[in-house]
């Protein structure tokens, strides 16, 4: 296997039992025993556990983030059509078998020192994804746009932590409903 390949393998691994169990719940030695490989070969990859947990919220905020950007140049000419497909494609992630939560906030929140380095991951994430929101809400409307991309981000955290513990249809569904018609009203 290439470098490429073990880190991928480490990393799927640990997105797997990261996101399933939680970050605590995983010992080294289990992700070390699940990936197939050996611990000396894990460890050289990724030296501690932060620097594991680090490599995995970085590499899901990339995926993405990837994904939005995707969004926004397919959409190009359209900001709102933009806005609505990421909304989509957040409300497809709700619904998908398995869903427990923002994989950053369930990673996060088992830290208290803001710079360890799941809560840095996490905060450059929740940073990046307003600014793509802001950014398409500003082309959306000059003058609101600012307020309309930071109540879009609130209103998809708030879709994520819903629909984590009462499921997609409820209270998650109406924020998603009421981010739809604020990206309609102004376009």
């Amino acid at each position: 296997m290439t470098r490429a390949q073990r880190e991928g393998l480490v990393l799927d691994t640990a997105a797997r039992l990261f996101y399933a169990r939680g970050v605590h719940e995983v010992g080294m030695d289990e992700l070390v025993q699940a990936t197939g490989l050996g611990k000396a070969t894990v460890y050289r990859l990724y030296p501690s556990k932060d620097d594991l947990v680090a490599a995995y919220l970085a590499r899901l905020a990339g995926s993405i983030l990837a994904a939005i950007d995707a969004e926004i140049i397919r959409h190009h000419r359209d900001p709102a059509a933009a806005l609505l497909a990421i909304l989509d494609a957040i409300e497809t992630d709700l619904r998908r078998p398995g869903f427990r939560g923002c994989a950053f906030n369930n990673a996060s929140i088992e830290y208290d020192d803001p710079a360890h380095p799941a809560r840095a991951q996490a905060r450059g994430y929740r940073e990046a994804l307003r600014g793509r929101l802001t950014g398409l809400a500003t082309r959306l409307d000059q003058a609101d746009g600012p307020a309309l991309g930071g109540q879009l981000a609130v209103l998809v955290d708030g879709a994520y932590t819903s629909a984590a513990h009462l499921g997609p249809d409820g209270p998650a569904a109406d924020g998603l409903g009421l981010a739809r018609h604020l990206i309609r009203e102004r376009s």
